[in-house]
């Protein structure tokens, strides 16, 4: 991805605007507090995914080890009546969690094990410790060169250690936060979700905005 054109607001705006977008404002209520047409602070935030998945994408490729968490999820459901893996009108995306540090997600055409499976041995480092539920498209990390162990949610939500509770934090967080703008276009879901995964991944505030001002900096001004 190459340098972002110009923004043509003021620094001073461009700072007010970033705030409003670290601590999850909709363009519109941004634009309103900030005295900018809501078009602008809606372009603006764009710019800013768009920085994130650029900045923080780079960082994202390093591998996993030790104890990951692994679990598929579905957003943007349209039918409420249907639930579950497959249900029409939803994006199927893949997550896996190293506890205690960082989240990566990936968005997926479905949710089988041929899927799954090259993704995981991508990302995680063999001999590592991978807890799921009872999926059956996991199956065969059961022979693989990680330890596996899984949580059957329809018996009981978690077993000692043996839980997947830190990546199902991430889904719910990241839904909560996009339901806020009323439905997210297909075309940028990809965008809304890497900025969820670098929020989640480092909960301080200060910290966000401390790096989002020197990302700006080096990509709009």
């Amino acid at each position: 991805m190459g340098r972002i054109r110009n923004s043509r607001l003021s620094i001073y705006k461009q700072d007010q605007l970033i705030e409003h977008f670290v601590f999850s404002s909709t363009a519109r209520t941004a634009a309103s507090l900030c005295g900018v047409n809501r078009k602008t602070a809606a372009f603006f935030f764009l710019r800013l995914r768009e920085i994130i998945a650029c900045e923080f994408g780079a960082e994202s490729e390093a591998m996993f080890d030790c104890e990951i968490e692994v679990d598929e999820n579905y957003f943007r459901g349209r039918r409420k009546s249907k639930r579950g893996r497959g249900a029409a009108g939803k994006i199927p995306l893949f997550g896996l969690l190293k506890r205690g540090r960082r989240v990566y997600t990936k968005i997926i055409p479905e949710a089988s094990g041929a899927t799954l499976i090259p993704i995981i041995k991508r990302k995680v480092i063999p001999d590592s410790i991978l807890y799921s539920d009872s999926w059956r498209g996991y199956n065969v990390l059961d022979v693989s060169d990680f330890r596996h162990y899984r949580i059957n949610h329809l018996e009981l939500f978690a077993d000692h250690h043996n839980l997947i509770n830190g990546i199902e934090n991430f889904w719910n967080q990241a839904k909560r936060h996009m339901r806020k703008f009323n439905g997210v276009p297909k075309a940028l879901f990809g965008l809304y979700l890497e900025a969820c995964e670098w929020q989640f991944n480092n909960s301080d505030p200060s910290t966000h905005l401390s790096q989002l001002r020197q990302w700006v900096k080096r990509n709009l001004r």
